[in-house]
């Protein structure tokens, strides 16, 4: 399988929420397993079956983050030479030259997007515009609306 681009911080979140799953829910689960079991027959036990499903989600878990955590190249892009140009884990400001609004972004994998705390997939249309740029140049970034240009102004590694 090839290697998915992750950001240090993106790793780090994964990290933490898997040994959030394997210290503390899983234990959590395993208990009241053994609660709803002490009730009785388990065919019409809704407490035991509610805790097997919270079980299985919670290993699904495990095992999806496992998997995208050994599949993952983390780039820590503060150790890479500032050059001015856009690239994976760069944070990029950028202004619609048509409203002159300025927006700021960071350019993220997959699993880390969040465009309401400015993170945006490496494969969204804006980042794959502006990919392999240098600051100063006009990208053109095709939108459900049609064609945005934006002016790179800054690029950082933060």
């Amino acid at each position: 399988m090839s290697k998915v681009p992750m950001t240090v911080g993106g790793a780090e979140r994964l990290r933490e929420e898997l040994q959030d799953l394997k210290r503390v829910q899983r234990p959590r689960i395993v208990q009241a397993i053994a609660e709803a079991r002490e009730h009785g027959d388990l065919k019409e036990n809704a407490e035991y079956h509610a805790a097997r499903e919270q079980q299985s989600f919670c290993e699904g878990r495990i095992q999806e983050i496992e998997s995208k955590l050994s599949n993952a190249h983390v780039i820590d892009v503060t150790t890479i030479e500032h050059t001015g140009k856009v690239y994976f884990g760069t944070t990029v400001t950028i202004i619609n030259l048509e409203t002159d609004q300025e927006m700021r972004y960071q350019i993220v994998g997959d699993d880390e997007a969040d465009v309401k705390a400015h993170k945006i997939s490496v494969n969204s249309p804006i980042a794959r515009a502006l990919v392999g740029k240098e600051e100063g140049d006009v990208v053109v970034v095709q939108t459900p609306g049609g064609e945005v240009e934006y002016e790179i102004d800054r690029v950082e590694h933060i």
